[in-house]
């Protein structure tokens, strides 16, 4: 799947809720500090990575490209 970007960067969680991989910031949140998402193929904790074309995110065997 890819997301393509309308602006520099997104953050993750924004990022999460925009494609419909969770229902709320909460969720999005919750999920993140779990640890269950990868950024490039690293487990991230950071509720507002910043996500830039070139990422890929990794979560509930979702795979997401972030393109410009």
């Amino acid at each position: 799947m890819e997301f393509k970007l309308r602006t520099e960067f997104i953050e993750l969680d924004n990022m999460l809720k925009a494609l419909g991989l969770v229902s709320s910031g909460a969720e999005a949140r919750q999920s993140i500090l779990a640890g269950s998402i990868k950024v490039n193929g690293q487990v991230e904790t950071r509720i507002r990575r910043k996500l830039r074309p070139g990422d890929s995110v990794e979560f509930k065997e979702q795979q997401v490209s972030i393109v410009a």
